[in-house]
Formats: structure tokens, C-alpha cells, sequence
């Protein structure tokens, strides 16, 4: 019975552990650029987009697609950097299992 509560100690402990690092992700913040920097977005651990960043030189009237494809990248290199802080931080908990529903 004693080796049954150590282990319900130490299985509530990493859910404690886990549920901290999710919310530390919420914190946490990467970056995504297109066009040499000239479009940026950052985003959170939680893939919640903090800003979007365009430089003049990035607007051009007559081209708004090629501007609509800038940010379009720069959101998913973030978003994709997003997902690698995620699985990094949270992977030291399930061994580099993607757990659905969990991040």
C-alpha cells in the first residue's frame, strides 16, 4: 500500500509540475520574420499572437498580395517556433509523446 500513495504522490507532483510549465508558456515568446525582417510577428507559448510588426518599406500599393504573403509567413514561422518551445518544454514531461489536448 505504502509503494501505491509514493507513487500517487509522485504522479500528482508531475501534473503540478505540468500544469506550471503550461502556464509558464503563456509568458514565454518567440519571434517570426519574412522579407529580411521587414514583416515580424511574436507570439506566445500558447500560439496567441502578441504583435504584428510592418515596416514602411513593406507597403507597396500596387503589390498587396506580396505584403499579405509576408505576414502570412512571418505567422507561421512564429507559430511554428511556437510549437517547438512548446513540445521542448513540455516534452521533458512525456518523454516526446504529443499528447492530444495537452499543448
Amino acid at each position: 500500500m505504502g509503494n501505491m500513495n509514493q507513487m500517487m504522490k509522485q504522479v500528482k507532483k508531475m501534473q503540478e509540475q505540468m500544469l506550471k510549465a503550461q502556464e509558464e508558456l503563456g509568458s514565454k515568446t518567440v519571434s517570426g520574420s519574412a522579407g529580411g525582417g521587414v514583416v515580424s510577428v511574436e507570439v506566445n507559448g500558447h500560439k496567441k499572437i502578441i504583435s504584428i510588426n510592418i515596416k514602411p518599406e513593406a507597403v507597396d500599393p500596387d503589390d498587396v498580395e506580396m505584403l499579405q504573403d509576408l505576414v502570412l509567413t512571418a505567422v507561421n514561422d512564429a507559430m511554428s517556433k511556437a510549437e517547438e518551445l512548446a513540445n521542448q518544454d513540455m516534452g521533458k514531461f512525456t518523454g516526446g509523446m504529443k499528447i492530444p489536448g495537452l499543448f
